[in-house]
């Protein structure tokens, strides 16, 4: 038996899949592939990925093995964009995932596998343009990849690689990278090395630098933008909306005389008697420490402060603002209340951080409701 959720993140179903299909228009005639790791950036990957494929997705991508295994009965194709480790092999061709490259050994233990299981495995060569986090160097990765051709049963469909600093406009690097990963291309194929999934933009590049979604590229990966949002410093080039609204409700009422001492460490004295109010969510729902003292949530439709420090599970708020409150109303942490709106890039300014941060930090314990569809 179980209760209502305090915490509650709202998910626009309508909204996603009209984000997506606006997306896909923006980078046509390249076919997009859906970025789902992380458990959709902690939005549930099942509910997402099948509004996503309905609007017109070409493929999921994944982090690792076990995301991968849990989109394959979908029907797409599911890319690890990440890597494979050896004992993950086996599943990865048994259930007809899409094989990261990343160095020749590894493609002579997947080839091994796909012999052994007497499969032919989809493969995507991961090429290390700048990132340096995973993949051969583009500078010297041409003979490798030549000698992957070689390796039975692999089916080498794809090349790919990643930017490191895409979220930054006009950046020379990120040109740097465009330019290496076109060189290798050209040098593979004059050897009559050529694939028809070739992808270097996600989000942030489909904003800065619409050229990686032009030719020779053929597919182009979404993530963050899929939900409405941008990094921070990225030109936003799309008509998108967000997709989420996180809620809890008001969990106490009470007046508190003058001078008395808000949450842990006594980060906040009343000056004066102050009506406040407890909310049911806390750091373990995903409101940030940095909004301590700083910042707001809404309250039949009014602003009303955070006072004091966060907590794990309650946090205290002033309700000057909102006279009439009482326990059991809605408190709208992000999102719209009658003609307020309290933005997730509110939160991500005040923290220093990024919006893809603040979404993967929604606690288990939040339930996702979808909207729509």
């Amino acid at each position: 038996m179980s209760q209502e959720s305090r915490v509650n993140l709202e998910v626009n179903l309508n909204t996603l899949a009209e984000n997506f299909m606006e997306i896909r228009r923006r980078v046509a005639p390249c076919r997009l592939m859906a970025v789902l790791k992380a458990n959709a950036y902690g939005l549930g990957v099942l509910p997402v990925a099948e509004v996503v494929k309905s609007a017109g997705a070409y493929a999921f991508g994944v982090a690792e093995i076990n995301e991968a295994l849990e989109l394959a009965p979908l029907g797409l194709p599911v890319q690890i964009l990440g890597n494979l480790l050896p004992d993950e092999i086996a599943p990865a061709v048994e259930y007809g995932i899409v094989c990261p490259l990343n160095d020749l050994e590894m493609a002579r233990m997947i080839s091994a596998e796909a012999v052994r299981q007497n499969r032919r495995v989809r493969c995507a060569v991961t090429v290390d343009s700048g990132m340096g986090r995973l993949g051969m160097p583009a500078e010297n990765a041409a003979e490798q990849i030549l000698a992957m051709r070689t390796l039975p049963n692999l089916d080498i469909q794809g090349i790919y690689s990643h930017f490191s600093s895409a979220f930054w406009r006009y950046d020379d690097y990120s040109l740097g990278q465009l330019a290496a990963f076109k060189v290798l291309l050209s040098q593979l194929a004059r050897e009559g090395m050529t694939f028809s999934d070739i992808h270097m933009a996600a989000s942030d590049a489909l904003n800065n630098f619409p050229e990686s979604t032009h030719a020779p590229f053929t597919v182009a990966r979404c993530g963050i933008n899929m939900y409405g949002y941008y990094d921070n410093e990225v030109r936003q080039s799309m008509r998108l909306s967000p997709v989420v609204e996180l809620k809890t409700r008001l969990a106490a009422v009470r007046i508190l005389a003058a001078g008395s001492c808000i949450g842990y460490g006594r980060m906040h004295r009343l000056a004066r008697p102050t009506r406040v109010g407890t909310i049911a969510a806390g750091y373990a729902d995903g409101l940030p420490l940095a909004l301590s003292n700083r910042g707001y949530v809404l309250v039949n439709g009014e602003l009303c402060p955070v006072l004091g420090r966060i907590s794990m599970d309650y946090t205290t708020i002033s309700l000057e603002n909102a006279p009439e409150a009482k326990p059991g109303d809605e408190v709208v942490c992000i999102g719209r209340q009658k003609d307020r709106f309290i933005p997730f890039e509110e939160w991500a300014q005040l923290k220093g951080t990024h919006v893809y941060d603040l979404l993967c930090s929604i606690g288990m314990r939040v339930r996702r409701r979808y909207l729509g569809r």
